[in-house]
């Protein structure tokens, strides 16, 4: 009860944000600004992440991906700047044109495209889920009312038969569908000391999380095997080898946590239900840089696009060699092996440890931020202030890749070559979306 009544506090916030004082809600002259609508329907889509069950970092990381590729191909189609994806992406074929000589307006066509795109990936989200997009609704239809009701009608439809469009090629990647909360009812669990066990006592949590997700369709990677890992250190119990000295590893330093380590820890922790997942942390970040380099509206989208099909598929190429591998957790092997009564500082996530999907994922973000903004782009993150978590400073994407990384070694959840390794398969994958074609030359 307390953890709905939480969820329910942080919609009325995001509530709060987007709309305004109650009451207060004008129409301003013109119609709204395309960057405010493309704002308020991300930072909503980050509170959506948070308060709907399904919604593990490898659905938020989809659901990203679907979304920032909408605003793009909407404004793509409405700008000399922008080329589409389409033949780009894998199975995107060309999204319905505007109509030659007519006019649109800009913010309507990007409202009527994510109001579309966010109602069918978060169709399953709660009563309160769908009261704070209906009144987001209501809040642009407000701002468009100014405008004459031919151009509304006209990018209104138009909007809605983009998102439409993306959508139905949604629904054939392999994601669309979530049941059980992405637990199999049935799987068989590989037998040996080295595999996966689970790590939980929830009944649900017996089984892996999304064992099949390595097997959807990517954007830009030509399947989920692109970005291939080595194999982890060999298990073994043996006190001298390189898997026991990982294991220790992890025991000693998590006994023995700064205060520096156990913040970085939380702050990277990014939990399911409570937070906006590791995947919708990156889009704060990017959020937050765009804001605050007051950017155009056409690189606003180009970023979230490439940032999405990024984390998209770092957690289908992630979840590829997790369950390649299936490596038991920290936690299992230490327990048995080496200290049966040791604890982790953060829980440890229900499917395979082998590589790390935080620094896949942050590894990927990295690489297309850092080709977006530059190497030295300093930047401060302050996505989890609302939740206690002062702001942290990094000078680089990459700094903030590998703390990322290093937080899960902190948390007891990883050994150090599940990070090492995720950061090269990251750095892969965010190479892939960097050859995208976006700007007409």
């Amino acid at each position: 009860m307390q953890t709905i009544r939480h969820l329910g506090a942080v919609l009325a916030l995001a509530l709060a944000l987007l709309l305004g004082v109650p009451g207060q809600s004008v129409a301003q002259p013109g119609g709204a600004q395309p960057n405010d609508v493309l704002a308020d329907w991300y930072r909503l889509t980050l509170q959506l992440v948070r308060h709907t069950p399904t919604y593990s970092p490898p659905v938020a990381s989809r659901t990203l991906g679907y979304i920032g590729i909408t605003a793009y191909e909407v404004v793509a189609g409405g700008t000399g700047d922008l080329q589409t994806l389409a033949g780009q992406l894998n199975g995107l074929t060309p999204v319905p044109p505007r109509a030659a000589g007519q006019t649109y307006d800009e913010a309507v066509v990007l409202d009527a495209a994510l109001a579309v795109a966010v109602q069918g990936y978060f169709a399953n989200t709660g009563p309160t889920g769908k009261r704070v997009i209906a009144a987001l609704e209501r809040k642009h239809a407000v701002a468009a009312s100014t405008l004459p009701a031919g151009v509304v009608a006209r990018s209104t439809a138009h909007g809605q038969a983009v998102a439409a469009h993306i959508l139905a090629w949604s629904q054939t990647d392999g994601g669309a569908v979530i049941t059980n909360m992405g637990f199999p009812y049935d799987y068989a669990l590989t037998e040996g000391k080295a595999h996966w066990i689970p790590t939980s006592l929830v009944r649900q949590q017996q089984l892996p999380l999304l064992p099949g997700w390595g097997n959807n369709r990517t954007f830009v990677l030509p399947d989920g095997a692109a970005c291939p890992l080595p194999p982890p250190p060999v298990y073994s119990e043996d006190p001298a080898s390189e898997f026991y000295r990982q294991a220790l590893e992890v025991v000693t330093v998590t006994t023995s946590l700064t205060p520096e380590q156990t913040t970085i820890a939380r702050f990277w922790s990014d939990d399911p239900m409570l937070t906006t997942t590791p995947p919708g942390h990156w889009v704060s970040i990017a959020l937050q840089i765009l804001d605050h380099e007051d950017t155009a509206l056409a690189q606003r989208v180009d970023v979230l696009a490439r940032l999405g099909i990024a984390l998209s598929d770092a957690f289908v190429g992630c979840w590829n060699s997790k369950f390649e591998y299936d490596l038991l957790r920290p936690v299992s092997y230490i327990r048995r092996v080496i200290d049966p009564k040791w604890e982790t500082l953060l829980i440890t996530p229900p499917f395979p440890e082998y590589p790390s999907g935080h620094s896949t994922q942050s590894a990927a973000a990295a690489t297309v931020l850092t080709d977006l903004f530059g190497g030295d782009f300093a930047f401060v993150d302050a996505t989890l202030e609302r939740d206690g978590l002062a702001a942290r400073a990094f000078p680089s994407f990459w700094a903030a890749a590998e703390e990322a990384g290093l937080s899960r070694l902190y948390g007891g959840i990883h050994f150090r070559a599940a990070i090492e390794r995720g950061l090269d398969q990251g750095r892969c994958i965010g190479a892939y979306v960097n050859a995208l074609s976006t700007r007409r030359h």
